[in-house]
């Protein structure tokens, strides 16, 4: 007769928190604050700060959806990565049936809330960026395609459209380019990531760039897709969409940006090398959106 598995003790609130990944959640956030702020409907007006915090809180609630059901579909991949294996999952705190639970409760919730609270516009848009997250990226893409992170990244450039959505209830050409932004700035700023933590996507089975590819590959692709990103980050001030405080402001870091992702994506190295460059790019990656949407919301409601 074979024993009956133990089941694991209650997980606690620290772990639930974990499976929303709450780092990413912040930029998330932050991203979609800014494309509610920059929108034309609460430009110089207080915006309802009940409607403004629900429509913050439905973006952070489903961005942590997707994070849950990210988390609880791979499990096994998190547990071969020496990055991850200290998350709830692997780390055996959790039963995954709760992940799931947490992750498909969260969405619905964050869904339903979004458009009976604000509006259908917003709520798809939403709806839209968890299943893309979920569906397209962790389930179809990321153990498929190098192009993984390329593809899915479009997941992560929803919060500034679910924000000016949630604000003007329909979508322009501005937040449009705010997506193509994260969309565009998404492979240079993972790829710096991956390069440093290769071994741990080899082990894990995931093909990331650098595993398939190579190095040489993927400092070329970094070098690439930082050109169209660039355009993208400083076209809202010469099309007239964003003034000079966005637009000195996001030629300065684009160009401490791209310096980075050049020497990345010249640079020679040997596996003995330290991949400083690299951990460099990407830190200053994460910076880098925070300061520049940043710089919209200033130039909107200073100008």
């Amino acid at each position: 007769m074979t024993p009956a598995t133990p089941l694991l003790p209650p997980a606690e609130w620290r772990d639930f928190l974990a499976l929303t990944k709450p780092r990413v959640m912040t930029l998330v956030v932050f991203t979609g604050l800014c494309g509610m702020l920059a929108a034309p409907a609460v430009d110089r007006h207080i915006i309802n700060p009940v409607l403004g915090f629900t429509a913050i809180l439905c973006i952070a609630l489903g961005a942590g959806a997707a994070g849950a059901l990210n988390q609880w579909y791979e499990a096994d991949i998190d547990a071969a990565m020496r990055r991850t294996r200290g998350r709830p999952l692997p780390d055996g705190r959790m039963e995954r049936q709760s992940a799931l639970h947490f992750g498909v409760g969260l969405s619905v919730f964050s869904v339903i809330l979004m458009g009976l609270a604000i509006n259908l516009t917003a709520a798809a848009i939403l709806l839209v960026s968890i299943l893309f997250y979920v569906l397209v990226y962790t389930v179809w893409l990321k153990r498929r395609t190098p192009q993984n992170i390329v593809i899915g990244g479009a997941a992560g450039a929803f919060p500034p459209l679910i924000g000016w959505a949630a604000a003007t209830g329909d979508v322009a050409p501005l937040p449009l380019l705010l997506f193509a932004l994260i969309f565009l700035w998404t492979p240079p700023h993972f790829w710096a990531l991956a390069l440093f933590v290769e071994t741990d996507y080899a082990n894990a089975g995931v093909p990331m760039l650098p595993v398939v590819a190579g190095e040489r590959v993927t400092r070329t692709q970094i070098g690439l897709y930082t050109v169209p990103m660039a355009i993208c980050a400083v076209a809202p001030w010469p099309l007239g969409l964003a003034g000079p405080i966005y637009g000195w402001v996001a030629v300065a870091t684009t160009a401490v940006f791209a310096a980075l992702a050049l020497v990345v994506a010249t640079r020679t190295t040997s596996a003995s090398d330290a991949m400083i460059p690299e951990k460099r790019l990407f830190r200053y990656s994460i910076l880098y959106l925070f300061v520049v949407f940043g710089a919209l919301v200033a130039d909107r409601w200073v100008a």
